[in-house]
């Protein structure tokens, strides 16, 4: 520790580093790329982690959506190419027999499904057209849109009583009120009908489900207007959160297809996304580039500090007449071992400081250039400062691992033989 301070001990360091500063520097560069990397590719790979999240924030990463379609295969006396319609009441069965289900929430919508060429909203002089969901308040439990202070959700009570209510959108509130009014408790025209605003719901930026027009009315009253019976465009479920996923939305198409007659190898009839094993394998995406970065940028940084530890044997070799002079002086091996482990360290520490300052760089300019890119799935590409300072704290480690080599070098040479080195 005493040597750490000393003055004649730097001046020793520097002017070693002098005489051979052209190697010096490219043997620290293998240090400094190593730690480059690591901190490029950790940070990008949690970029991408924050980006899957943001694109998912708007819906439950386990959720998973079921609709109905045509079948390709004859099965029980009906014919193939047979439409399939899914019904409000195949909710209550999927509960019963479908486990892992935490949520279920049918949806419809006009335009779509409904039959209807969408929703023609009126509100005095200002009209727009917008899509029209019939929804169930569990929708609000898996889509976590939110809800703007002083407003709600579709709620039971409206949908036992078919109520004329409704949550209108951001873009819809921006284009039929006026700046500065609040449309909670206000009425809308709804195909000619008077609707009253109970909420507006907030659009997520980047979650890629929905959009910020959507109207949500309860499914009994959709159901009323638009005379779809007991039609559901489709289920919108979210399972268990240590639920296979893959298994739920298997049991869930086989149920189905037990309802609707449905041929069990008929793979057409009932379509599905699996929204948790997309999550899921992109999360594992995200963290096998965070593994790999670990091992490219290890590996990058003991091939740089092997080499420092060269470089140092080549100085040993270079200052074998000044080791032995030191040592005729009354240096001990002692002080000699812990000047060249000294140097061997602050190489590497230099080129790890160095590394890390650019491997920040690149990340602040790739964080400024996708800042606003919301359709792209990359955000905020960061590494914790425990991770870097446990980088830089192994790079300290393997440095006084391999100054040891060339000190062991220098203290095993005799006085007398290093004097007599031409």
């Amino acid at each position: 520790m005493k040597r750490l301070f000393d003055k004649d001990t730097w001046q020793e360091i520097f002017g070693s580093i002098q005489k051979n500063k052209i190697r010096t520097i490219i043997t620290m560069i293998g240090v400094l790329w190593g730690i480059f990397i690591y901190i490029a590719l950790s940070g990008s790979s949690k970029g991408l982690d924050n980006g899957f999240e943001r694109q998912f924030q708007s819906i439950a990463s386990n959720s998973i959506f079921v609709w109905a379609q045509s079948t390709s295969l004859p099965y029980a006396g009906y014919k193939s190419e047979r439409n399939i319609t899914l019904k409000i009441q195949d909710a209550e069965v999927l509960k019963k027999q479908v486990k892992n289900i935490k949520f279920i929430a049918p949806r419809i919508v006009a335009g779509v499904f409904g039959g209807s060429d969408g929703g023609n909203i009126v509100r005095g002089t200002k009209t727009g057209t917008y899509a029209i969901y019939g929804e169930y308040p569990e929708y609000i439990k898996i889509a976590t849109s939110k809800i703007y202070d002083g407003g709600r959700f579709i709620n039971q009570s409206d949908i036992k009583d078919e109520r004329k209510v409704c949550v209108i959108g951001e873009r819809t509130q921006l284009e039929l009120f006026e700046e500065d009014e609040d449309p909670i408790g206000k009425f809308i025209s709804i195909n000619k009908i008077n609707f009253r605003v109970v909420g507006v719901h907030k659009f997520v930026q980047g979650g890629g489900f929905g959009d910020d027009g959507d109207i949500y009315i309860p499914f009994t009253t959709f159901k009323k207007i638009f005379n779809t019976g007991d039609d559901v465009g489709f289920f919108m479920i979210a399972a268990d959160e240590n639920a296979d996923g893959v298994k739920v939305e298997k049991d869930i198409k086989a149920t189905l297809k037990q309802i609707h007659k449905i041929d069990p190898n008929d793979e057409r009839a009932i379509g599905g996304f699996n929204l948790g094993e997309i999550f899921r394998k992109t999360m594992n995406f995200a963290n096998g580039l965070t593994f790999l970065s670990l091992v490219v940028g290890i590996a990058t940084i003991l091939a740089g500090i092997i080499g420092i530890g060269n470089i140092l044997l080549i100085s040993v070799k270079e200052r074998t007449k000044e080791i032995g002079i030191r040592r005729a002086l009354g240096a001990t091996p002692a002080e000699v071992r812990s000047q060249i482990i000294l140097e061997s360290v602050f190489l590497t520490i230099l080129a790890g400081v160095i590394g890390i300052i650019l491997g920040a760089l690149v990340l602040y300019g790739i964080n400024a250039a996708t800042m606003d890119q919301t359709d792209f799935p990359y955000t905020n590409p960061t590494v914790p400062i425990p991770y870097v300072l446990g980088a830089l704290g192994l790079m300290v480690l393997l440095g006084t691992l391999i100054g040891i080599i060339p000190a062991q070098r220098a203290v095993s040479i005799k006085p007398i033989d290093a004097l007599r080195e031409e």
